[in-house]
């Protein structure tokens, strides 16, 4: 990524001069070794108690989100009431109407065979407590079931963000973060547009590595700045960044070109959150011992 676009990024995030800031490559954070957290596949800046992060483990485990530090380690852990992991994905935290919250989606589908897939929100729990869920939005995608992993809110907008996993080029959508008064028990999510420039697997990629080669650049996670207007988007090589204009919507954003920045080597990059004043991102692993990454605004 060339500077003037590392400080055109971070300028997006703080109101600080874009020629005094750029974006810092990937060090790192810590490892994560707790069996607990074996499918590490969502992570989001806890509110409640700032500087750590709540995770989520893949499909199979039990309804529990995991309190962490940046380093990987762990601080405790909060039930979800009457609520199954049938394939949680991601994870993300925001505020609204003065309460802190969290958003859990149970949106993965490998095999593309969910009618209907859903998003938990609760209020952001202590650890040790069994927390009830707020509302759920049930929701089907509008032309037949895919697989996503990849999921954030923007509060203030009032949407949730949907990114695609297995279509190339990758999907964005968007839901109402509330159901609107009257809609149907299932809404449809409304594409918004495609997101150009990931880059795919190479033939010497694929030739070591058929399946695993295809993976790579398959979209895993997603992460919104807290001014909204900066898209983080996780596959197994890179953060991709889609940059919403001032006045603009996502569907203009996604005519532009996608800035990225490199990954070091992690075996199975799931995760990826934003720090709660913005200038960080922390990207885990789904496999043990999964490297924990920050990428830093370095003044």
């Amino acid at each position: 990524m060339r500077p003037s676009t590392l400080f055109l990024l971070a300028s997006l995030l703080v109101a600080a001069p874009a020629e005094a800031m750029h974006w810092r490559g990937a060090e790192p954070a810590g490892l994560l070794t707790d069996p607990r957290i074996g499918e590490l596949s969502g992570l989001a800046a806890s509110r409640r108690h700032p500087g750590r992060f709540w995770a989520l483990n893949d499909s199979g485990a039990s309804a529990t989100l995991h309190l962490l530090d940046p380093d990987g380690s762990h601080r405790g852990s909060a039930e979800l009431a009457d609520t199954r992991n049938i394939d949680w994905e991601d994870l993300a935290s925001f505020r609204l109407d003065g309460r802190d919250y969290l958003l859990i989606a149970d949106t993965g589908d490998n095999g593309g065979l969910r009618a209907e897939v859903r998003l938990h929100v609760l209020e952001e729990p202590d650890a040790g407590e069994t927390a009830p869920v707020a509302w759920t939005l049930r929701f089907r995608w509008p032309d037949g079931p895919r697989d996503c992993e990849a999921v954030t809110v923007d509060p203030e907008r009032g949407e949730v963000l949907l990114i695609t996993k297995k279509r190339v080029p990758a999907e964005l959508y968007r839901l109402p973060l509330r159901p609107p008064a009257g809609s149907p028990d299932v809404l449809v999510a409304e594409r918004l547009g495609r997101l150009q420039g990931i880059q795919q697997p190479t033939a010497e990629d694929l030739r070591r590595s058929p399946t695993w080669g295809r993976y790579r650049a398959q979209i895993t996670g997603a992460a919104l700045s807290p001014n909204g207007r900066l898209l983080a988007v996780l596959n197994y090589r890179a953060l991709y960044f889609v940059v919403r204009p001032e006045d603009g919507d996502w569907a203009d954003a996604l005519a532009r070109p996608l800035p990225s920045l490199p990954l070091p080597f992690t075996p199975q990059a799931e995760a990826v959150a934003f720090s709660l004043d913005g200038r960080a991102l922390l990207v885990g692993s789904e496999q043990l011992p999964s490297p924990l990454w920050w990428f830093r605004i370095v003044d």
